[in-house]
């Protein structure tokens, strides 16, 4: 089968498109035809071998896939040829496609039975395949862990990514005010045009300056800052983030793409009775609730380009290169 992939960590010169050997599928497996799959950031860092992930090489990267069956294991049953599906993509005793198991930027992936789920009809295999890994991500934290509510202020630190530009879309449908964060004009028009009620540049502006300008300074007794903070940035943003909260205001962290250890400031968290909440990946069924939003109309992943497999390479160095907006989607 024709596959991208790479035999050595490093840039995106090491990804090479050429034939790869036809996956193999276990009695318990499917095999399904790649139809559509998506980048994530955590792409460019399995590639140039930064985490301390056990990454199997030639490694074929991309987690996020839909497909529709094409043969199945001896074992299986309740599913058919033909089926559309968008598996939950870890796999216990694996883990994560495009981490710890070869992703899908690949003709066939083998995957089993257990974690398919089914895509409804009107449901593109392009929109599909966006929705488990940034969209499940921002699903779990915005509902289920922050449980946003209408009329709150919510703050999105990072929004222009593929679990940012969910979190925005997700915070709408909820009924708040959304003040989104980027750092380029092209990235602030999308959030506008996305229903961001205020966008902030966060290469000219301090984001601690405007939420205390527009929303005033928070008080220890109520008032001012904003009900909800997301922030994945991490590195220098945690004292500022506490600094935007009101009283019994919630800060969210599902990662730190600039540094996990930064310093902090406890008086907040006490002095304002602060919630600071953790969110960790998604499940099945915040997957599936996904795959319903879309199929009713009600959210619409936000798609940045379409591309042929031989694309991924610099598909993968458009992310590293902050030229992104939303999701990259691959159909090999």
């Amino acid at each position: 089968m024709r596959a991208a992939y790479y035999e050595k960590h490093g840039s995106t010169d090491n990804i090479v498109v050429g034939e790869f050997p036809d996956p193999v599928i276990g009695d318990h497996d499917v095999l399904i035809r790649v139809r559509a799959a998506s980048l994530n950031g955590f792409d460019p860092m399995m590639l140039e071998g930064t985490t301390d992930l056990n990454t199997p090489l030639p490694m074929i990267p991309l987690g996020d896939f839909a497909g529709e069956i094409v043969e199945l294991g001896s074992a299986v049953r309740g599913w058919a040829v033909g089926d559309r599906v968008c598996p939950f993509p870890f796999v216990m005793g694996e883990g994560m496609n495009g981490e710890t198991r070869r992703g899908a930027a690949s003709k066939y992936v083998s995957f089993p039975a257990f974690n398919l789920l089914r895509v409804p009809d009107n449901v593109s295999f392009e929109d599909a395949a966006c929705l488990p890994i940034a969209y499940g991500t921002a699903y779990r934290m915005m509902y289920d862990r922050a449980r946003v509510a209408e009329g709150e202020k919510v703050l999105i630190l990072g929004a222009t990514g593929g679990v940012g530009v969910c979190a925005v879309e997700l915070a709408k449908l909820a009924g708040c005010e959304v003040i989104a964060c980027g750092s380029s004009d092209w990235k602030l028009d999308k959030l506008k045009a996305l229903g961001a009620d205020h966008v902030i540049d966060t290469s000219e502006e301090d984001f601690e300056d405007v939420i205390h300008k527009k929303f005033g300074k928070p008080f220890i007794l109520g008032g001012g800052g904003v009900d909800v903070l997301i922030n994945y940035i991490g590195g220098d943003t945690g004292v500022k983030s506490l600094r935007c909260l009101t009283k019994n205001g919630r800060l969210l962290t599902c990662g730190a793409t600039a540094g996990y250890d930064p310093y902090q400031d406890l008086r907040y968290i006490w002095s304002y009775e602060l919630n600071v909440i953790g969110s960790n990946g998604w499940l099945p069924p915040d997957q599936v609730k996904l795959l319903d939003l879309v199929a009713s109309g009600r959210l619409k992943p936000r798609i940045h380009a379409v591309r042929p497999l031989e694309e991924t390479a610099s598909s993968i160095q458009d992310l590293i290169d902050r030229k992104v907006f939303g999701k990259v989607v691959i159909t090999p």
